[in-house]
């Protein structure tokens, strides 16, 4: 996994949080949040730190399979990825998109259903809490608009985080997005229940 941060080396750091420029150090009040948006060729991690309404700093970056692999390894992977990350970021929460099955393509449904098992799976074994939330109700939360484009909620995310430039691929948008959701809607008493209990 390697994340872009907004740091100054201005190169690719190995899932790393780079403090905004006046940010101090990580204190009890701040939180981390891991967002991931599930996807088989590519799942999108986004990592914020903070403190309410305040972003003190963020990563982000993709988990790519290979066509060529079979589905199962390519599980494997994401899987094991997925667990290293949590593993080295250590998050207060964890939130995960809650995936949906088109009626026109329910082969794919089935196949996000798979990849979402082993985020979960993962998730729940690193102990963190975590939470699910539909892609429609993230777009209405970021954008105002629960039927935006992705260009618009890239936009969103890059405005609140007062990003450079444009976040790319959309997959990591669109996790950093949930991981700012995360951030946004915790209450101190979530983190003291047990994973898997999310928040309201």
């Amino acid at each position: 996994f390697e994340a872009k941060t907004n740091g100054n080396d201005g190169g690719r750091r190995r899932s790393t949080m780079a403090p905004k420029p006046g940010a101090g150090n990580r204190s009890a009040a701040m939180i981390k949040v891991i967002g991931i948006d599930p996807g088989l060729a590519d799942t999108g991690i986004g990592v914020v730190s903070g403190s309410g309404l305040q972003v003190r700093g963020y990563a982000y970056g993709t988990i790519s399979t290979s066509k060529s692999a079979s589905q199962a390894a390519r599980l494997e992977r994401i899987y094991t990825k997925i667990s290293g990350v949590l593993a080295e970021e250590r998050p207060d929460l964890i939130v995960i998109e809650d995936v949906f099955s088109l009626e026109k393509y329910p082969k794919s449904g089935i196949i996000l259903g798979k990849v979402c098992g082993v985020l979960l799976l993962a998730a729940i074994q690193s102990g963190v809490p975590l939470t699910e939330i539909p892609v429609r109700q993230a777009k209405q939360i970021l954008t105002g608009n629960g039927n935006a484009a992705k260009a618009q909620l890239e936009r969103a995310v890059r405005r609140t985080l007062g990003a450079p430039g444009p976040i790319r691929p959309s997959h990591a948008s669109d996790a950093l997005g949930l991981a700012l959701i995360g951030l946004f809607r915790h209450r101190p008493d979530a983190l003291t229940r047990a994973a898997g209990d999310g928040y309201s």
